[in-house]
């Protein structure tokens, strides 16, 4: 009996590491095909070497390829920076959902429960709108900057308001962040209202629906470090995650304190949430979708949750933002419009599968 028990663990794991190598795989084909796709097609051959030149000093190009200067600057100094915005971008958000559901023991939850989109959304009107953006703060320009602001008070002020009166609860976390989603959307509207800018509410209009455009060597170096350290500190929590979706009595008989993490998950995601929007705007759908469409397949253990989650978010959000770069000649879609597209959908699905249970 027991060697079968263990016969089958091995097996187990064996599934797992080759889900993992594939994942891998499919990540860094979609990162070489999606710098490739864009108004200047450029084949993946010529991409492929472009950045083997780039990145490893191989100037090992066949001679049967010409490739031209003009394709060397795209693939290298507009589209490399934004395909790792991307994918570290994608894996964030899908790592911060995938906490928070835990967290609050929600399957709705996201990063942006918090009231963190709203927020960020506030800070940024109020730059753009009032024209004080025109500055760069460490690796932020001043929308960035102020929009990470706007992100930080709305969650600190939704974690305020549901701790007073009694412990914090799942139902007054989302209840809170429904209340100061609805006063920062009020104010943002109010701004808008008052300042007729015709410029500036259609970049506010482009920004809140998301973009990768904006990435630059010099400015996406902050968002990928914050979420690589993330990345790293989270899969080493996946045993307190575990616990969390058990509830406050069996974490008690088990001498956890689930509040005193729950507080440190919510305020690092906040923190990352507000980093992420900050640099690439609102991207719904890829917190919300992604854990659930991984947890569908392999369960609820983070221990594998986790960095199939991660890197799932990373291959989908690169994918959202080739389409977005390509559904229409000339011009790009907001990738918020592409995420909300395909995900509705997988959601859907997921809503109304009948053997699906969230705990499981």
């Amino acid at each position: 009996m027991i060697p079968d028990i263990y016969t089958a663990q091995r097996k187990k794991n064996k599934r797992f590491l080759l889900l993992i190598l594939f994942l891998v795989f499919l990540l860094l084909l979609s990162c070489v095909l999606s710098i490739s796709l864009g108004s200047m097609k450029i084949h993946p051959s010529h991409t492929y070497w472009i950045l083997l030149d780039k990145l490893f000093g191989l100037h090992a190009v066949p001679n049967n390829l010409e490739i031209s200067l003009a394709e060397i600057n795209i693939v290298w100094q507009i589209r490399m920076p934004r395909i790792l915005l991307g994918l570290f971008c994608g894996a964030g958000l899908a790592l911060c959902g995938t906490v928070m559901q835990a967290s609050v023991d929600n399957p709705l939850a996201e990063p942006y429960i918090l009231g963190i989109s709203s927020g960020a959304s506030l800070g940024a009107t109020f730059s753009i709108m009032l024209g004080i953006g025109g500055f760069q703060f460490l690796f932020m320009t001043g929308t960035a900057f102020w929009a990470f602001i706007g992100a930080v008070i709305s969650a600190f002020a939704v974690l305020l308001l549901s701790s007073t009166g009694s412990k914090m609860t799942s139902a007054k976390l989302v209840l809170s962040g429904t209340v100061i989603n609805a006063l920062c959307n009020a104010l943002s509207n109010f701004i808008i209202t008052m300042n007729s800018n015709a410029e500036g509410m259609q970049s506010i209009k482009f920004w809140t629906m998301g973009s990768l455009a904006g990435a630059k060597w010099n400015t996406i170096f902050f968002p990928c470090f914050l979420v690589f350290c993330f990345c790293i500190f989270f899969l080493f929590q996946h045993r307190i995650l575990n616990t969390l979706l058990l509830g406050d009595e069996s974490a008690i008989t088990l001498g956890i304190s689930l509040g005193t993490y729950r507080r440190l998950y919510m305020v690092l995601t906040s923190l990352l949430t507000g980093v992420l929007v900050s640099s690439c705007g609102i991207i719904g759908f890829v917190g919300l979708i992604i854990p659930h469409i991984v947890r569908a397949i392999i369960g609820s253990d983070h221990k594998r949750l986790l960095p199939i989650s991660i890197l799932c978010g990373s291959i989908f959000l690169l994918w959202a933002d080739a389409f977005a770069r390509i559904t229409i000649p000339n011009a790009e879609l907001p990738i918020g419009i592409i995420t909300a597209l395909i995900g509705a959908p997988f959601f859907a699905y997921i809503l109304i599968k009948k053997s699906y249970r969230f705990h499981e």
